[in-house]
């Protein structure tokens, strides 16, 4: 039968090679169902295929004959029935088994590499209070081959082991109770050597919590993530205040965070923020999501994949409803507690709350295509809504004056005064409470008004444009009306502070980072330096982690 078969082959080969002589026939090995194998980890760690581990394959083949088998890893072959094979570098490997005169069969084999993982050890109270309540870790580490370890922790600054000493590095697999005497993220990292071989390194963050109940500060990084940090005042001496990282990713433009109810929510405007003719509604690809206030759980709110235009900017929580902006049409609002909605202007969920030519400032204010900034609701129930482009300066009104349909050139007075007309202000803060209001005027810097003096037409002019607490200019991301500056800023209504995410201008001396402005100093001061932010929100809720 095997020679009627070669005969066959030879035959057509002879057939198809008119005017050739001298080609001899070729035979390929073909799969044959009569050829397989298994394999399994034999020793420990039978359910992980590893770098190091003992794989045993078994010959399970029909067809009887000579064996060689090819593991895919330049190891060379084994002729040996039932072979045993360690893999020595991670990666993918085609495993083959020939059976003589039968055929072959091909899989393919996972192998991981060895890493060590730390867990933390359950912290009594639940919390790791800062200088007081220990951690302890516990490591996993894969050894197949039982082969000699070396661990080296590398601990962050300001760590005390269990003599009370403070330590940067320990030797050893166990560095025993440790206690941080900072706040924040404690990055530990463990360099291991398995057999002189370095691995992959193991990383924990320990969050450490202050020893008393304060508010917490979210903002996002430019590029990064999201990050929480405590707003301690009168830090004890000795001890530092670092941020939280939540793990959680900005997103490409988080113009807005903002919180309510246990919950941070981050308006992020997508890639393509400045104008673009996207007539076919494909670019959209902005976003609100909904993170625990821990980092716990994100969740979504809201997607567009239409329009770019209609990607989320701004935005502002009053009640049960959220606000956002888009790029320069208006303010839409739907309930804070929606998930998983798909933005569509042709669903009555999307109507907007007001449009711009849906009040009377349009076209004797402001214009087609005014660009849309920051806004705010005064307790009276006045909105506050800056405009940027086509009419610059903070336009007012409150639900009464929306109109419901388009408002025709020229129709009657505005319905307020335009407040510091022809000011690029992208973002503000009013402070009832003390009567003030603080806002970032495009390559000026951070300026303050009484809202008497505000809100007077007069006063507050590109001639005048208020008192400057300090000069700042951004960095120029966006167009003439679409940069993006100080993007938000959020007032501590408990003690009057203002704080704002800075992206320093190369030509700034002004290093960028998380600002505040201190009203008892009178002036802005450093949070954290060299970090690019856009939104920042605060919990005002008191807790001694988040």
């Amino acid at each position: 039968m095997k020679f009627t078969k070669y005969l066959f082959a030879v035959l057509l080969l002879t057939l198809s090679l008119t005017g050739c002589v001298e080609n001899n026939p070729f035979y390929e090995n073909f799969p044959g169902d009569k050829v397989a194998f298994t394999y399994n980890v034999d020793g420990n760690y039978k359910i992980d295929y590893l770098v190091g581990s003992t794989i045993q394959f078994t010959n399970i083949s029909e067809a009887k004959g000579a064996c060689t088998w090819d593991f895919g890893d330049g190891s060379g072959v084994s002729t040996e029935n039932d072979p045993k094979h360690i893999f020595e570098v991670a990666g993918t490997y085609e495993v083959k088994l020939t059976v003589e005169g039968e055929g072959t069969v091909t899989k393919k084999i996972l192998i991981s590499d060895i890493f060590p993982t730390i867990t933390i050890d359950p912290i009594e109270g639940g919390l790791c209070e800062v200088n007081s309540v220990p951690v302890h870790f516990s490591v996993y580490l894969p050894n197949p081959q039982n082969l000699p370890v070396d661990f080296t922790w590398v601990l962050p600054e300001g760590t005390i082991d269990a003599t009370g000493k403070e330590i940067t590095q320990f030797e050893g697999s166990d560095p025993g109770q440790l206690r941080f005497k900072n706040v924040g993220s404690q990055k530990i990292v463990l360099k291991t050597k398995l057999g002189g071989r370095s691995l992959e390194e193991g990383v924990v963050n320990v969050q450490v919590g202050y020893n008393q109940p304060a508010k917490t500060i979210y903002y996002a990084v430019k590029g990064g993530n999201l990050m929480a940090m405590k707003l301690i005042p009168n830090l004890p001496q000795g001890m530092k205040n670092k941020p939280f990282n939540l793990g959680i990713k900005s997103g490409q433009h988080p113009m807005n965070l903002l919180f309510s109810d246990s919950c941070l929510y981050v308006l992020d405007a997508g890639k393509q923020f400045t104008y673009i003719n996207d007539a076919d509604g494909v670019l959209g690809d902005g976003a609100i999501s909904v993170v625990a206030y821990n980092g716990s759980k994100i969740e979504t709110l809201l997607t567009n994949t239409k329009q770019a235009f209609n990607d989320p900017f701004y935005g502002y929580i009053d009640g049960n409803d959220l606000y956002f902006s888009d790029r320069n049409t208006g303010i839409t609002r739907v309930p804070k507690t929606s998930r998983n909605m798909s933005l569509d202007r042709n669903d009555s969920r999307f109507s907007y709350y007001v449009q711009n030519d849906r009040l009377k400032y349009y076209n004797v204010g402001y214009q087609y295509g005014a660009m849309n900034a920051c806004m705010t609701k005064l307790k009276d129930g006045t909105w506050w809504w800056s405009k940027t482009y086509n009419g610059v300066g903070i336009y007012r009104f409150k639900e009464s004056d929306i109109s419901a349909s388009a408002i025709s050139t020229g129709e009657a007075n505005k319905p307020y005064p335009v407040l510091a007309s022809g000011l690029y202000i992208k973002s503000f803060v009013v402070d009832e409470t003390r009567g003030m209001v603080y806002y970032a005027i495009r390559e000026k810097g951070i300026y303050k008004a009484s809202i008497a003096d505000f809100q007077d037409p007069f006063k507050i002019t590109p001639a005048n444009p208020g008192t400057l607490i300090q000069a700042l200019i951004s960095d120029s991301e966006g167009s003439t009306g679409e940069y993006v500056d100080v993007c938000q800023m959020v007032l501590d209504p408990e003690d009057g502070s203002v704080y704002f995410g800075y992206r320093k201008d190369p030509t700034s001396t002004v290093a960028s980072g998380l600002k505040r402005y201190n009203p008892a100093a009178n002036k802005i001061e450093s949070i954290i330096d060299n970090v690019e932010i856009y939104g920042v929100a605060i919990n005002h809720t008191k807790a001694k982690l988040f």
